[in-house]
């Protein structure tokens, strides 16, 4: 790798001998490092990004009609609370549910829909979030996670079409 290269001693000063300096040689190293750096440069892969897929419906996308018997809706509310119900908001029970029990409540409502369905894989349960304006960017964030931790195939964001069972429901709680 690294030489020392030294000149063999010279003739004598009055009885003394002349110390030279030794040269170290470096190029092999610098060779060796560029190479390790070229190597490590072309077989690490740079880290991409884990961007969640959001899809937010048009107008005329809102007013389509979902199979109310795998449509869960949530509502976020202020809080860290979080409504949600299955099926149709004017016949289908509302629960309140703080965020960090959400999870256990999508995936019990996943289990229903299969079960209502038979497994069927073509019927997945599909979720609406519809963010209400008390609630905050980061239950947002969450709610988003916990689709893809639950692996919710189908789900999309609703922010400007509330029916009026949901407005009335969330006055009543105070969300």
């Amino acid at each position: 790798m690294a030489t020392l290269n030294e000149k063999p001693n010279s003739k004598a000063d009055k009885g003394r001998t002349r110390k030279t300096t030794p040269r170290v040689d470096l190029t092999a190293m610098v060779d060796l490092m560029f190479l390790l750096t070229t190597f490590f440069m072309l077989t690490t892969s740079l880290t991409t990004s884990n961007a969640a897929d959001i899809a937010k419906p048009d107008d005329e996308g809102a007013a389509a009609d979902y199979p109310a018997s795998r449509t869960m809706t949530i509502l976020l509310g202020k809080n860290n609370q979080a409504v949600y119900y299955l099926g149709l908001a004017n016949s289908a029970e509302m629960k309140v549910v703080s965020l960090h029990q959400l999870q256990k409540s999508i995936m019990e409502t996943k289990k229903q829909v299969a079960k209502t369905h038979q497994g069927n894989l073509n019927k997945h349960m599909i979720v609406i979030i519809k963010p209400t304006g008390t609630a905050k960017f980061k239950d947002f964030v969450d709610v988003i996670d916990e689709m893809k931790i639950a692996n919710v195939k189908s789900y999309a964001v609703d922010d400007a079409h509330f029916l009026e069972e949901e407005e009335d429901f969330m006055k009543e709680k105070g969300l």
